[in-house]
């Protein structure tokens, strides 16, 4: 009820919905599955999904069907661009009836979001609404959504109706705490686990940071600003943001940058381990078929990253927003080892636990040739 009061057309007959998230996962069971049954509608299962391997037949599923809405994770969006690209008829069928392109999981890079509002304009003259929210499992999932036109990546909009929002100080940032009818009562069998998830007033504390578009609008929603968890100090005392650096690597990177991981624990500068957009290192080095070891460790690709960090050095305003080394990853992020989720959201923690050496290959004394590093002007 609350996702329909959000977007009233998903009211209207003829919803038709064709998704390849797993039931088990509160995007693809709670909220997808959940919509289908609440509002009347098809539902096509896509056995396909956002990997080498699983994205052509997820094309070809999509070729058979006209959805309303079609949801995705970022990942699933940005793997869809070339066959979308290189299909007109792929194009005119999809964009025949569709009323919203849904992510979520993850946030999803602006230059991905402008590429899909390009095939838009180009194959119905008008661009589609491109929505997204906030939520978790424990809040079943809703939370906040954007649902205005005029959006931007990152943009989650305003709570859901029916849910309280209280932002409380916690580490420099603002943690969400929700309270309402749709959050979970508690873990099962875990009163303790349970105790801890829940504030004095009765609101789920989230560990999600978000700041306001304008803080003289409120209307106007909320920026996601990182996990309160994933924050850390370098051996100054001072915090670092990784959310916010992750996002603005990522946006200066134009698809070079698929996905960054933000080193610097206890360190005197930051690093970043850098998980390169292949199909952006291909055209950048001028070369379609290489293997991605070839194309890391391509001049070109890495003069590509170098005026990155020149880039992001020129803004940052002290040792915790400045990358000072980055390292392109030798290695491919692992499910089983929980580098990712099947969702495509990376696990920050995880990457930097599983792959010490690249960690102490950016910060050792001497530097190899596979580090880059930022251009120190005197």
């Amino acid at each position: 009820q609350q996702i329909t009061q959000t977007f009233p057309f998903m009211k209207e007959e003829g919803l038709e919905f064709i998704d390849w998230l797993p039931w088990n996962h509160t995007f693809g069971g709670n909220h997808n599955f959940g919509l289908t049954v609440y509002n009347g509608g098809s539902y096509y299962i896509d056995d396909g999904n956002p990997t080498p391997q699983g994205i052509a037949t997820t094309v070809s599923c999509l070729k058979e069907r006209k959805p309303t809405i079609y949801f995705n994770v970022p990942k699933g969006f940005e793997d869809l661009v070339p066959f979308f690209k290189a299909d007109e008829q792929l194009r005119k069928q999809f964009f025949s009836n569709l009323k919203m392109l849904f992510y979520a999981g993850a946030g999803m890079p602006q230059h991905v979001w402008n590429l899909w509002e390009e095939l838009a304009l180009a194959t119905v003259g008008e661009k589609i609404m491109i929505g997204t929210g906030l939520g978790c499992t424990e809040t079943c999932p809703s939370a906040l959504f954007a649902s205005e036109p005029g959006g931007f990546a990152g943009l989650l909009g305003v709570p859901v109706p029916g849910l309280e929002l209280k932002l409380v100080p916690v580490a420099g940032k603002l943690e969400a705490r929700y309270r309402g009818r749709n959050v979970f009562p508690g873990y099962w069998r875990q009163p303790e686990l349970t105790a801890r998830a829940f504030d004095e007033e009765g609101f789920y504390c989230t560990g999600d940071a978000l700041r306001f578009v304008d803080v003289t609008n409120p209307n106007k929603g909320m920026i996601f600003d990182g996990r309160i968890a994933e924050d850390f100090k370098l051996n100054t005392g001072t915090w670092v943001h990784v959310g916010l650096l992750r996002s603005q690597m990522i946006a200066a990177g134009h698809g070079l940058i698929q996905d960054v991981v933000i080193t610097g624990h206890d360190n005197e500068f930051l690093g970043a381990i850098v998980i390169p957009g292949l199909d952006s290192c291909r055209m950048i080095a001028g070369l379609s078929g290489s293997t991605p070891e070839v194309l890391i460790s391509h001049p070109a690709v890495r003069h590509e990253l170098q005026k990155i960090l020149n880039e992001l050095a020129g803004k940052s305003t002290g040792s915790a927003t400045l990358i000072e080394r980055a390292v392109f990853a030798d290695f491919t992020l692992s499910l089983d080892r929980g580098e990712i989720t099947d969702k495509g959201s990376i696990n920050q923690k995880m990457i930097i636990q599983n792959h010490p050496e690249l960690v102490a290959r950016l910060y050792a004394a001497e530097i190899d040739a596979s580090i880059v590093e930022v251009k120190k002007h005197p």
